[in-house]
């Protein structure tokens, strides 16, 4: 049986909640989630990998059980999520290790990879963009955002948070009667809290300085190589196939998988993509 260890870190005025498994000193794995869920998304691919690496899934400032100051006093940002990701690294030890990047955790996970290129032994991608290419038209109404922040645009963007949109975001693409309701419950719950929304509204205009980053993350991958896999969902309405088939222009080594999946591939191929990731580390 796989011992998960669930902790805090104290991270300057961030109280960062994450899980751990695995033996102390195996190979680390750093597992990054994105929006709208928590680490709670990885539940059944930390104890696949657990038997031969340490693997580690912290919560994101504004995500899940991680204890961040309200707003108006903690800019949600992806620098500062960053910034926070960087510092918890830091406190608990970690000095090379995999990442594992997903939507929101994309953007955050390679700015600490530009940021210390020799800590990361390599990049597994699940649904986790960094070419124009990987964007649907899904995107628009928080482009439009992007483009010209108003009030009324942001507005407009609320509607990805409703219960049923964070629904539709983990059954969308997936195979009928795989997907457990308990995920899209818990990231209902944690929508509902005070100021969720507010942040989450705040993140979706900050999401367009990802965006921006996109040439820095491509200079990265050729200067620097890393190993990638990318283990992509090809039914994801909002990161296309053609993202995960991107990263070979610049890493033309990366490996590519295209999952019979939506967007939360974990939640029905988590031993698929668990068996690629034990496979490829291993090579």
């Amino acid at each position: 049986m796989t011992e998960i260890h669930y902790r805090t870190e104290q991270v300057g005025p961030v109280e960062v909640f994450y899980r751990e498994a695995g033996p102390a000193d195996a190979p680390v794995i750093l597992l990054l989630h994105g929006f709208p869920t928590s680490s709670h998304m990885f539940r059944d691919l930390i104890p696949e990998l657990a038997g031969d690496y340490r693997v580690i899934a912290p919560d994101l400032p504004g995500f899940g059980l991680t204890k961040a100051p309200p707003l108006g006093e903690f800019e949600y940002s992806f620098d500062n999520l960053a910034e926070v990701l960087g510092q918890f690294v830091d406190a608990i030890g970690l000095t090379r290790f995999a990442i594992y990047i997903f939507d929101y955790g994309a953007p955050t996970g390679l700015r600490l990879a530009r940021a210390h290129p020799e800590r990361i032994t390599a990049i597994i991608t699940q649904n986790g963009n960094a070419y124009i290419e990987g964007l649907s038209s899904e995107w628009e109404p928080w482009q439009q955002y992007w483009r010209d922040p108003t009030e009324a645009n942001r507005e407009a963007c609320r509607a990805a948070l409703t219960d049923e949109a964070l629904r539709f975001q983990h059954e969308h693409g997936a195979p009928a009667g795989r997907v457990a309701p308990d995920a899209y419950k818990l990231d209902q719950f944690y929508m509902h809290r005070p100021e969720a929304a507010e942040i989450q509204l705040d993140l979706i205009l900050s999401y367009r300085t990802n965006l921006a980053l996109y040439p820095a993350f491509q200079a990265y991958f050729r200067t620097y190589r890393p190993r990638l896999l990318a283990v992509w969902g090809k039914n994801d309405v909002f990161f296309l196939p053609a993202g995960a088939e991107a990263f070979k222009r610049d890493l033309p080594e990366a490996e590519v998988h295209l999952l019979d999946a939506g967007h939360f591939a974990l939640e029905t191929h988590h031993s698929e993509i668990a068996a690629h990731i034990r496979r490829f580390l291993a090579a």
